[in-house]
């Protein structure tokens, strides 16, 4: 089936969104530590985390299985930037009022119920990004609404909660972190699952974003807001897709995992309709199938033998084509099986017969293991070469997987893949999860907060638009443009630093059309930090270099990080020039092609602007030759 023809009302979609966005407060949410990032490794230290058991006793399966994986975790601490309550060795001070506040200007403005006393509570996260071994979230306000297109969609809760710890890198089993976004306030705000299309879906984060960027209190830049995804479909199963950073992947997202889990269906239906069942696959054996790869030209099984390795293989009875039965683009039934291979046993990859002879794997090494295997033309085989133990794990698992595939679709966290498909993380966590914190008390939402969060809460969009449209001239559809944009609060900050010298609508236009517009030339716009861009508006504003000249340096910058837009534009030799050199460079072209002028006459003139551009680009607005050139060619016209 292909995503194109799926009914989402028929399959009954269900889809809830939470929206994690940084705060820009001045300290940490427990701590008195400074909220922005560093690019520092400092002090370093090294953990071993463990789960812990709930009220009822009970350990979340999620954290359980993060603990069997045995990882080291080590802390990259910048100076300055980090405290004992970041390492954990310190209880966590008073939760932060300022952000609480912020919490509740949005709980205003989304119509909710504010909770008169704000309790904090652990979330068990035994991954690393967290020292404690838990993330401290609290909940501000429930039971609220946002309108769209006049359709109500429920906000279920709203809450402050710490972000994770930076990952900087991973080599084995150690996975390194940096503390410098440990402890920054996020706000999490929770969907109902009121969304039943995946277009929804992308209008509902796009308002609720955009009332966050209108308090003038989120963080800007990638990294700094999330979303995550629940979806599900009739006969399916809750899915949750963790960190989709880009809002326009949303849709694609949603699409590919309704089409995932109608195709597990399809696929359940298939192993029915062929007289299998989870019995089949309880007693499957395991052969040693190495001596078959002794002059293998498959590098991948190569190397594996020379570090030790062995290949073991199973036959799966009347399952040919159902390893490599599609569910995704690009992805596949068997992608899966190498997802919780990879998962549980360590595995970094899995060989099937629906994909065989490939990768180095000849056609007489399948027939030799389809022998061995005692398989016939109707059957699958999956060979995994590893170490002994992995290997024979990761085929208990694999084994598993394949048994919950007569179930449908199981519940699982995901995470979101850059072409809009997701991958397996790690099972669903359950009710074990949470627990309260102890070590911080209730914080009540007085009336100081109310008032505080009242002058905080953002206006309406009708409003803004207006204030855009008659302040700053901007078209409707250009003041749209900027409220939707992630980048809306320093757009408004460069306006009021530089409008003066810089139109308003040209700053505008430099994040909603030119940026996008190189982006979608494969230029990493994303990379380009913000110092950067202001350094770039600051030099037009100066008269240092021409609009015409703004995408080139762009292109360089991106390209050249470690240099500054200073720098980029002495090496390009595109400082602006005065009018009357432009004038001189324009007399020249004028001279050098008097023949052109006097055979073409008027239609010499965008042969002359090409060729003065050539020239003049990026050191005096086109605008301006345009008008030199269009002049000089009208007083030499009358002559002639």
């Amino acid at each position: 089936m292909d995503e194109l023809d799926i009914d989402y009302e028929k399959i009954g979609l269900k889809v809830g969104l939470e929206i994690h966005q940084q705060l820009n407060t001045e300290k940490k949410l427990f701590c008195n530590c400074p909220t922005n990032l560093i690019d520092e490794t400092g002090d370093e230290f090294k953990r071993k985390l463990r789960p812990t058991r709930s009220e009822t006793g009970e350990v979340d399966i999620a954290a359980l299985f993060e603990w069997r994986k045995g990882r080291i975790y080590k802390y990259e601490a910048p100076h300055n930037h980090y405290c004992l309550v970041e390492t954990d060795e310190e209880p966590p001070h008073e939760i932060n009022t300022e952000a609480v506040i912020i919490a509740t200007s949005l709980a205003l403005a989304l119509n909710s119920d504010i909770v008169g006393e704000v309790h904090t509570m652990r979330k068990i996260v035994i991954d690393g990004s967290n020292t404690s071994g838990f993330q401290r979230t609290a909940i501000v306000a429930m039971n609220g609404s946002i309108g769209i297109h006049g359709k109500e969609y429920g906000i279920e809760t709203i809450a402050v909660e710490e972000d994770a710890a930076r990952k900087i890198s991973e080599s084995g089993k150690e996975i390194t972190y940096r503390l410098d976004r440990l402890g920054i306030p996020l706000i999490e705000i929770s969907t109902s699952p009121d969304i039943h299309d995946p277009q929804e879906a992308r209008e509902v984060a796009l308002a609720i974003g955009r009332l966050l960027r209108l308090t003038g209190k989120v963080k800007r830049g990638l990294g700094t807001i999330r979303q995550d995804l629940n979806v599900s479909i009739k006969g399916g199963a809750k899915t949750e897709i963790k960190g989709v950073q880009k809002l326009d992947l949303i849709e694609k997202i949603i699409k590919y995992e309704a089409l995932r889990q109608l195709n597990l269906l399809n696929l359940k239906d298939e192993l029915i309709k062929r007289n299998l069942n989870k019995e089949d696959f309880n007693n499957v054996n395991i052969v040693d199938l190495t001596e078959i790869f002794s002059n293998t030209k498959s590098k991948i099984i190569k190397n594996k033998l020379n570090a030790g390795g062995k290949v073991f293989g199973i036959k799966l009875k009347n399952m040919k084509g159902l390893i490599g039965f599609q569910l995704t683009p690009n992805r596949r039934f068997g992608t899966e099986l190498a997802d919780y291979a990879r998962f549980y046993a360590g595995i970094e990859g899995l060989f099937h017969s629906d994909e065989l002879p490939n990768y180095g794997i000849t056609n007489e090494e399948v027939e030799k293991i389809y022998e061995i295997l005692n398989a016939n033309k109707d059957d699958a085989f999956i060979i995994i070469a590893d170490e002994e133990e992995k290997s024979k794990k990761a085929i208990s698992v694999i084994l598993e997987r394949i048994k919950q595939a007569f179930d449908g679709v199981p519940e699982e966290t995901r995470g979101a893949n850059e072409d809009g498909t997701t991958k397996y993380l790690r099972p669903r966590p359950g009710k074990e999860r949470m627990y309260p914190e102890t070590d911080i008390k209730p914080l009540y939402i007085n009336s100081y907060i109310i008032n505080e969060a009242e002058k905080l809460k953002p206006e309406p969009v009708e409003k803004k638009l207006k204030t855009f449209m008659e302040k700053y001239n901007f078209s409707n559809e250009l003041a749209e443009k900027v409220i939707n944009d992630i980048n809306l609060g320093f757009i408004e900050e460069l306006i009021n630093k530089y409008g003066n010298k810089v139109q308003p609508t040209f700053i505008a236009s430099l994040f909603v059309s030119i940026l996008k517009g190189l982006k979608s030339k494969g230029i990493d716009v994303d990379l380009l930090d913000e110092n950067k861009i202001e350094s770039i508006i600051r030099l037009l504003a100066e008269g240092k270099i021409a609009k015409e000249g703004i995408e080139d340096i762009i292109d360089r910058a991106v390209k050249q990080q470690d240099k500054t837009i200073e720098d980029i534009v002495n090496e390009m030799g595109i400082k602006k020039i005065s009018v009357e050199e432009a004038i001189k460079i324009i007399d020249e072209i004028i001279e050098s092609n008097k023949d052109i002028i006097v055979s073409k006459k008027e239609k010499a003139m965008s042969i002359l602007m090409g060729r003065a551009m050539d020239k003049l680009r990026g050191k005096i607005d086109g605008k301006i030759v345009s008008e030199i050139i269009k002049e000089k060619l009208e007083s030499i016209l009358k002559n002639i």
